[in-house]
């Protein structure tokens, strides 16, 4: 049993899917990192200093906090402006994605492809039938 999981914990594919996760985690924490430090803050500043964290809809009559976290405690919040936090920071995920697709694809079609290598047998058979197209 020992032998299974380890030729199978150790196999190339779950082996590449579990180093793809832990980077994939890290990279989400970069992308985390330029929406919410470098991209809403500029949003934000665009449309008058405005947080869109903060943005919510309350769906309780008890609720009267002005910021998300203490809504939250209140009663039922609809979190919008976290909502649209989130789709920004999938949207610049899924673009660089998309780039790195494209650089990737482009990479496989510069390389050109190997030039076949003829055997003895070939090399002859090609020249008897090319003798033979002269002739006819």
């Amino acid at each position: 049993m020992w032998q299974e999981f380890k030729s199978f914990a150790f196999k190339g594919n779950a082996f590449d899917l579990a180093i793809g996760v832990i980077i994939g985690a890290a990279f989400s924490r970069i992308v985390d990192g330029i929406v919410n430090l470098l991209i809403m803050p500029i949003i934000g500043a665009a449309t008058g200093g405005l947080n869109f964290d903060n943005y919510f809809l309350p769906l309780s009559s008890n609720v009267t906090a002005t910021n998300l976290v203490e809504a939250q405690k209140q009663g039922a919040v609809l979190g919008y402006g976290a909502f649209i936090t989130i789709v920004v920071n999938f949207l610049i995920v899924a673009f660089v994605l998309f780039q790195l697709v494209k650089v990737a694809n482009r990479m496989k079609k510069a390389e050109p492809p190997p030039v076949p290598v003829l055997s003895k047998t070939e090399e002859l058979l090609a020249e008897i039938r090319d003798a033979i197209k002269a002739k006819g």
